[in-house]
């Protein structure tokens, strides 16, 4: 297989400077090739690079520079495999999903006795390859500020091309039709599922005409949107710019004005009591080291008989420790200071720390599959227009991967989504 391809997938190093390749090293791409084969001896899915190919069959990959792909794979364990992606150095065959693709390697990190892609003797040179988290992605009030900016003020115009018309960006509630074929999911039951998710958080807060509700991490305001068509009065907070001004434009459009304040503020400076306290999909920007502060703060906020909702992404309490401290392509691309936590360690901090008693309401991983397919089918669709508005190849390649790597940890299990209901003792 020859290691050139055409000028359309050749990175811009210009504009994506860390796509350049990693200086070659013989022992690295060495090391790299044995970590393939040992991974590969046993996978339901095939690896085709140059003229061998590895694995059990099933889904296939195509690499088209063999020697690119393995410097990246030597050089950062973490993040090679996706950087690869970006860069055009491999796809999946034609007539294989990405993220049917994906599924088999999360398979391996959600199953209860592997874990891990690599066996244990080789796990232990994993550090040689692995980068740590570097310092700048702090998520102090300054730098929180920065990193959230990163992802969520893109392009109001971009999340709008593949979102619902809600412009909800968290996990969706199909209930049992979540668990239905995904090649049958459509764009149009979107928005139904992210209603119902939106009711659902809202009838378990206990929310009605006149509950005052602090909504943090407010997105484009569909949550803070639905609780004020239901009378409540609402506070919802952002720190990122440009999603505050798209969010107070809805709620103008929605007719709710005069129901809901959007604020350009930090979680850890609001004030006052409320009835209900809620937050979907926010802890997983806030950082370890904050977590305590972000339940204490939930805590403090809650009037007395007051009730919080949290949905959040967890994953398995024994892979977060795992891979707390690495540097990962999610990390490095899409949501720079992030950590997804357990349930666990929730448990932990709401129960010691914060003195909240932690009730699990639902769990919503085939749900969140379902809602990441829907996406990430919509975002195909669209690419044109997000071409339009400046959003290159290599960015659009980026997106389908973080899209489909997502979607296939939730249909691993290596990913959940949970939603939590939290009130004083």
């Amino acid at each position: 297989m020859t290691d050139l391809l055409p000028a359309v997938h050749q990175p811009v190093t210009e504009t994506w400077p860390t796509l350049a390749r990693p200086r070659s090293n013989p022992v690295r791409r060495a090391g790299a090739l044995a970590a393939l084969r040992l991974i590969a001896r046993d996978l339901p899915a095939t690896i085709h690079l140059e003229n061998r190919s590895y694995g059990l069959g099933g889904p296939a990959m195509r690499v088209h520079r063999s020697a690119a792909f393995l410097d990246r794979l030597g050089h950062d364990a973490g993040s090679g495999f996706g950087e690869a992606y970006l860069a055009g150095d491999w796809d999946p065959e034609p007539g294989t999903d990405l993220s049917d693709l994906l599924v088999p390697f999360a398979e391996r990190f959600s199953n209860e006795e592997t874990r891990h892609l690599l066996p244990k003797w080789a796990q232990s040179l994993r550090w040689l390859v692995t980068r740590s988290q570097p310092g700048d992605q702090e998520n102090d009030r300054a730098g929180a500020r920065e990193n959230v900016s990163r992802h969520y003020d893109l392009s109001n115009a971009m999340f709008s091309e593949f979102l619902d018309p809600t412009l909800t960006y968290s996990a969706a509630y199909f209930g049992p039709a979540a668990a239905a074929d995904l090649a049958t999911a459509s764009y149009d039951e979107l928005t139904q599922a992210q209603l119902n998710k939106l009711d659902a958080i809202l009838d378990a807060a206990g929310v009605v005409s006149g509950s005052r509700v602090l909504d943090i991490g407010c997105g484009w305001a569909s949550l803070a949107i639905r609780a004020a068509q239901r009378g409540a009065w609402v506070t919802a907070i952002t720190i990122a710019s440009q999603q505050a001004l798209m969010a107070q434009r809805r709620i103008a459009e929605a007719g709710v004005s005069d129901r809901v304040q959007v604020a350009l503020r930090d979680y850890r400076d609001q004030i006052g009591e409320f009835d209900a306290v809620l937050s979907v999909e926010m802890i997983e920007a806030v950082g370890e080291k904050y977590w305590p502060v972000y339940f204490d703060a939930i805590e403090r906020r809650l009037a007395p008989g007051g009730v919080a909702v949290v949905q959040a992404i967890v994953m398995p309490h024994e892979r977060m420790l795992a891979t707390r401290n690495t540097f990962t392509w999610v990390q490095k691309y899409i949501f720079p200071g992030g950590l997804i936590p357990s349930i666990k360690v929730i448990e932990d901090i709401t129960t010691r720390h914060a003195g909240l008693r932690l009730e699990v309401l639902r769990y919503l991983g085939a749900d969140y599959a379902r809602t990441l397919r829907i996406w990430r089918n919509r975002f195909i669709e669209r690419g044109p227009a997000i071409a339009d508005l400046g959003f290159d190849e290599t960015f659009r390649r980026m997106w389908e991967f973080y899209l489909a790597y997502s979607e296939a940890g939730f249909r691993t299990g290596y990913l959940d989504d949970v939603q939590l209901r939290l009130t004083r003792p």
